[in-house]
């Protein structure tokens, strides 16, 4: 038996590894994730925020929320996390779960509803990074 760092990754490999987990879980649970994008647009079509996540068990996992500098302020990632609430409703899902750095966006979430329910010290030898959730 030998181990090595797939550097770079071999996706089919984690493909397989990814797959493989999923049947395994299968035991104890429903096998329902799916992918979920937001994306905004400028007048031009250029793409100017959205989010990336996922939705599994019912909770929806947001992994990126990005908004363009020119646009931030604007009311246009609240706009993007309300159209991912309402797909994720949509899906069965009770709750959002989220992490964020101390640099990022946590008087954001906060405001539109989230609570903390954890918190790493030191990422990058200085930052906090939060963890949160809403119920919805």
């Amino acid at each position: 038996m030998k181990t090595k760092i797939a550097a770079p990754p071999n996706e089919e490999i984690d493909e397989f590894i990814t797959q493989k987990t999923r049947q395994y879980n299968k035991q104890f649970v429903e096998d329902d994730y799916q992918p979920l994008s937001v994306h905004a647009s400028s007048e031009n079509g250029a793409v100017i925020g959205g989010l990336v996540g996922k939705t599994y068990w019912n909770y929806l996992e947001v992994e990126f929320l990005w908004v363009e500098d020119a646009h931030r302020r604007q009311g246009l990632a609240a706009k993007i996390m309300a159209e991912a609430e309402r797909e994720a409703r949509q899906r069965g899902c009770h709750t959002i779960i989220l992490d964020t750095y101390e640099f990022q966006a946590l008087g954001f979430y906060e405001r539109i509803g989230f609570q903390q329910f954890g918190q790493l010290d030191e990422f990058a030898g200085r930052f906090k990074r939060y963890y949160l959730k809403k119920t919805i």
